[in-house]
């Protein structure tokens, strides 16, 4: 069940985002306020963006805005979320920001990939807590990466942990790009191990590899999954940092290459990276298999999908 809610900008709270979340657990409430603080954030970035673009073939267009959807999962009894999406603005074509508070019982399809990778034991009917912010960006542009963030906590009765990360996907390479993004990445991994930044970037080379085809969905970024070094506080503020960092990286490269002249063979080059972007998120991606499993609406679930694609 879904429903439109004018003017995105209002204040939500945690609860009504949530559902019956455990209102007395300040972890989990901690959590789930900066998921949303981050939408907000972001939301307000891009509307910036949308208001400085005066030039270029869809600089005629009104600047574009987000329209928000409220969304439920199991019809409100699982909590839910919001979804925020801009379609056909001067820069961006689509893109979705969205933010969900979920619980219930894990599938057994979850049950089984969770205990595998985590070696833990779940319960048949074990209980989960989860709570994040995913975003995905295509651009009117060719000259301008596609780009996706997300960051998450995820609770069960017998381990919690942290995910997240973001990656580039450009149409069009370009090294000097992928180096920027990727050091701010960096930076903002190097500010808690030198060790996370190596490790997952070489986990995000891995997971975001199609591997039907044998290629890479993008540049790569970081990835990162199961954090739990036993810190919470530690974890959750590497979480933060990472989703701060996420605006120092993408602003500046959109700045950089919106204005750029591009051809109809720059946008064929587009439509097909984007068909190939679609069949990652469709067949690989966690997040996906996870949000139909357990019954979180489609529409925010599938929010990922360009909006025009190719295949041949």
């Amino acid at each position: 069940m879904q429903s439109t809610i004018k003017g995105w900008r209002g204040v939500f709270s945690v609860a009504k985002i949530g559902g019956m979340t455990d209102m007395n657990d300040p972890k989990k409430q901690t959590a789930s306020a900066w998921f949303s603080d981050l939408r907000n954030q972001i939301c307000d970035a891009f509307e910036k963006l949308e208001d400085e673009q005066v030039s270029g073939p869809f600089a005629d267009l009104p600047a574009g805005r987000f329209e928000l959807t409220e969304t439920k999962r199991d019809g409100g009894k699982g909590g839910g979320g919001l979804m925020s999406v801009m379609r056909g603005g001067r820069l961006f074509e689509k893109v979705g920001v969205n933010i969900s508070t979920v619980h219930g019982t894990l599938s057994p399809q979850a049950q089984a990939a969770m205990a595998a990778r985590k070696d833990i034991q779940l319960d048949t009917d074990s209980p989960f807590w989860a709570s994040g912010i995913s975003l995905v960006a295509h651009m009117n542009s060719p000259k301008c990466p596609a780009v996706h963030m997300n960051t998450r906590m995820f609770w069960t009765p017998h381990a919690s942990w942290f995910g997240g990360g973001a990656d580039l996907n450009p149409m069009i390479e370009v090294d000097e790009d992928t180096a920027f993004f990727h050091k701010v990445l960096e930076d903002a991994c190097n500010k808690h191990s030198a060790e996370y930044y190596p490790k997952f970037k070489e986990w995000a080379d891995e997971y975001f590899m199609i591997k039907h085809w044998g290629i890479a969905r993008g540049v790569g970024g970081i990835f990162y999954d199961d954090l739990d070094t036993q810190n919470w506080d530690a974890d959750f503020d590497f979480t933060q940092d990472v989703g701060r960092a996420f605006l120092d990286a993408f602003l500046p490269i959109t700045r950089l290459r919106r204005d750029e002249t591009w051809t109809e063979e720059d946008r064929e080059i587009q439509l097909q990276k984007r068909g190939r972007y679609a069949e990652f998120n469709l067949v690989y991606d966690r997040g996906t298999h996870f949000g139909l499993q357990s019954g979180h609406d489609p529409s925010a679930v599938l929010m990922s999908l360009p909006p025009v694609a190719k295949w041949y």
